[in-house]
């Protein structure tokens, strides 16, 4: 068959609290998830001798770590196919930066291969798979934005505003491992109800302050990007950083906004969306 492409989207997280520490090392939390119309392009060729194979892309990891052909080879032997596959991926989503690019890859290759090994397992397999691949993994296999619970798998989908955002990459990564270690992560232990966030009234980000103290460079955005003209509400990080974002209203603004970011740093301008394109499970462009 022809190959076939598949768009992995980043998310940001609207607010992120820390509620408690489980017991298999994981913590709690609340969250949402948004969607961006911004992600990474895995295409796929099919092989018929049961080789799985990374031809382009991701050409700095290792690939015994890398996400995407360990997410391939976990449903192969989990399926019992003799099918294989030849995977290439164009990286746009900053790696380590809190935008979910691991987890979205993943999701998007078990997702992409039950379609095209015609395995035709049903969601629920699918989550438990992706469950013990990543925390973040449940989001994007659902494909929807979401309020989250537990440790980001208990998912409620949630329509939002169509807020166009500016991500900004300071070109710095944080360990997820360092920050949910660290003595300066903050937690909020009282439960709150989806209701109490329909205007996203607590924006804050549990793992900022451990994150500004390994990466001081994160409130330097954050300050730039409060300063930025036209912008909603406040600047935030997603998940556990470096990446920082601010609404916009309209398209334009965010963009002039980006003209505007001092050199060493990246960024790009991205539409909020409620369902991701493989939500339908095919082959999708934004």
């Amino acid at each position: 068959m022809p190959e076939a492409t598949y768009l992995a989207p980043a998310k940001i997280n609207l607010f992120l609290h820390i509620t408690s520490k489980r017991a298999d090392g994981y913590h709690n939390l609340q969250t949402i998830f948004q969607l961006l119309d911004y992600g990474d392009e895995i295409t796929f060729n099919l092989r018929n001798d049961g080789e799985i194979n990374r031809i382009y892309g991701n050409e700095t990891i290792p690939p015994d770590k890398d996400l995407i052909l360990h997410s391939a080879n976990t449903l192969k032997k989990y399926s019992k196919t003799e099918s294989g596959v030849d995977i290439g991926v164009i990286k746009k989503i900053p790696i380590g930066g809190g935008l979910g690019g691991g987890s979205s890859n993943t999701a998007t290759v078990l997702i992409a291969l039950n379609n095209l090994w015609n395995l035709k397992l049903p969601k629920s397999e699918l989550l438990d798979i992706g469950q013990t691949l990543g925390a973040d993994v449940p989001v994007f296999i659902n494909g929807h934005s979401a309020w989250a619970e537990g440790k980001g798998d208990i998912l409620t989908p949630i329509n939002l505003p169509r807020f166009y955002y500016l991500v900004v990459s300071i070109n710095k990564h944080v360990s997820t491992q360092e920050i949910f270690a660290h003595k300066a992560l903050t937690m909020s232990p009282v439960q709150r109800k989806m209701s109490d966030f329909s205007l996203v009234s607590n924006p804050h980000n549990d793992c900022l302050d451990a994150a500004i103290e390994l990466e001081g460079g994160i409130q330097q955005a954050l300050n730039h990007l409060d300063l930025t003209e036209n912008h909603l509400g406040v600047a935030r990080m997603t998940g556990s950083g470096c990446c920082v974002f601010i609404a916009f209203e309209n398209k334009k603004d965010a963009l002039i906004a980006k003209e505007k970011l001092p050199s060493q740093w990246s960024g790009f301008v991205a539409k909020a969306i409620d369902r991701s394109p493989t939500n339908n499970w095919d082959v999708a462009k934004w």
